[in-house]
């Protein structure tokens, strides 16, 4: 079986791949994060993403391994929301959101370390945001701290509460990896979770 590498330090990432129950190492990949001028949150978060996986990748040429790599970016319309890093940012960008629609791009590529080749994938969620009171962002902060998640809330804790409804198809995209895509593409590629996965109690 191909060696899996998840080439992303986040813990969300983390334990969602850990659903799959298929053994796999991560490996920090070293990509400039930055902006590129006039571009898009939906293009940054496929750049990204493939970027982050050829970035591991490159390191493990013609070896029987395939990188996972993954981004994603969040927009209130043309504005691009990034980690908040600390609750006063976070506070700003909950109560500009508040009552309004955010879409977020999550993307995710898969390179095959065989032959570089690399299956590309995003997904659009949209979140619409209720009216909620300076007060209740607030104490939403305090109690969750989403300082480094894009938008300033957790779709898998409390955050829900600061919804009306979320349309996307796939619920995971949301918290950071597409699931439903990679479990298929991996399959495809010859890792198949159905026949290969560990039982959760022995991951």
């Amino acid at each position: 079986m191909s060696r899996l590498i998840l080439a992303s330090t986040s813990r969300y990432r983390a334990q969602l791949l850990e659903r799959l129950g298929l053994r796999y190492d991560v490996i920090a990949s070293d990509v400039d994060e930055a902006v590129e001028p006039g571009e898009a949150p939906a293009a940054l978060a496929k750049r990204l993403a493939e970027r982050k996986a050829r970035s591991v990748a490159s390191a493990l040429a013609s070896t029987d391994a395939l990188v996972i790599g993954s981004d994603q970016t969040a927009a209130l319309g043309d504005a691009l929301l990034r980690k908040p890093g600390d609750p006063t940012t976070a506070l700003e960008q909950l109560i500009a959101c508040r009552g309004r629609s955010v879409h977020f791009y999550t993307a995710v590529a898969i390179v095959d370390c065989r032959s570089s080749s690399a299956q590309r994938h995003i997904d659009t969620t949209e979140v619409r945001f209720a009216q909620r009171t300076d007060a209740e962002l607030q104490r939403y902060i305090e109690l969750e701290q989403p300082l480094d998640c894009a938008g300033s809330f957790k779709a898998e804790g409390l955050g829900i509460a600061l919804f009306t409804a979320i349309d996307s198809q796939d619920p995971t995209a949301l918290i950071g990896l597409p699931l439903i895509w990679v479990a298929q593409t991996l399959r495809e590629l010859g890792m198949n979770p159905l026949l290969s996965g560990l039982p959760p109690s022995a991951g």
